[in-house]
């Protein structure tokens, strides 16, 4: 089986080809300055493919992406008949998805309304998505989004102290991020310790709260886990500052006349976050 692999930026665009079964990755590499001229770095085994390709929109990138993948000197399948399905990272899924998805235009609408939530992400995310019908019609599209894992958060984590009004008009809450990661650091957590997640209400003391570092790092501290795969206490931007935020409160939320910014209650809070 294969799965191609998309994560789209604003203006770049990495893709890996990969069998889910074995976790074997055939071929990776990056599409970037889509919009200004293109270039594509394409990586198979330890060979490295580098061209300029113009590249005004995802679609001419995704084209690329498939070509090099059919190509016969420096492809790894014959046809994109051979590709079972397109699996796209989606930042944020709001509090509509509390898990993968197919892709179809409810979906497509749904990340949509969350653009508030993600502008800098989800119209990136939706490009590569939109792009993907013009060049494999048939192939199904798979959602899978950062913020689903955290969705069984109770309100006492995820609610902010401020007015209710801004969480049931503006969804503003804490959502968590980076759950791909962090179910992959779970998951291997249980499996190499043995333990059974099944009824466990913590992770064990001797484990720190696992953590996602990168431009912009998390982490988060498993607890009350009836599946046994969820996480459920999510701490982000207290300690751990991101590349491009300051505090626990996006600060687009506190932007563009947001009435969060002017709530006289929250004013000098918000402006030293």
């Amino acid at each position: 089986m294969n799965i191609l692999v998309i994560n789209a930026g604003s203006s770049s665009l990495k893709y890996q080809l990969m069998d889910p079964e074995t976790g074997v990755v055939s071929a990776k590499g990056l599409c970037e300055r889509i919009y200004i001229d293109g270039r594509l770095t394409h990586r198979v085994g330890d060979r490295k493919v580098v061209k300029d390709i113009p590249m005004p929109s995802h679609s001419e990138a995704i084209a690329a992406v498939l070509a090099i993948l059919v190509d016969p000197v420096d492809g790894v399948i014959k046809s994109t008949d051979e590709i079972d399905a397109v699996g796209h990272r989606v930042l944020h899924g709001g509090m509509k998805f509390s898990d993968s998805c197919i892709i179809d235009d409810k979906c497509i609408k749904a990340i949509e309304d969350c653009i508030p939530l993600g502008p800098l992400h989800n119209p990136a995310n939706l490009m590569g998505i939109r792009a993907c019908p013009a060049v494999m019609p048939n192939t199904p599209q798979v959602a899978v989004f950062d913020t689903a894992f955290h969705m069984t958060m109770p309100p006492k984590a995820y609610r902010y102290a401020i007015p209710t009004e801004y969480f049931e008009n503006d969804d503003i809450r804490r959502y968590g991020f980076h759950g791909t990661s962090h179910r992959f650091i779970t998951k291997r957590y249980f499996e190499i310790t043995g333990k059974n997640p099944e009824g466990t209400k913590h992770l064990p003391q001797v484990c720190d709260p696992p953590c996602h570092r990168s431009h912009g790092p998390s982490g988060h501290q498993a607890g009350e886990l009836p599946s046994g795969q969820r996480l459920l206490h999510v701490r982000r931007g207290r300690r751990q500052v991101p590349g491009h935020l300051h505090g626990s409160v996006p600060p687009g939320r506190c932007a563009h006349g947001h009435p969060l910014r002017r709530h006289r209650r929250l004013r000098g809070p918000v402006h030293l976050q």
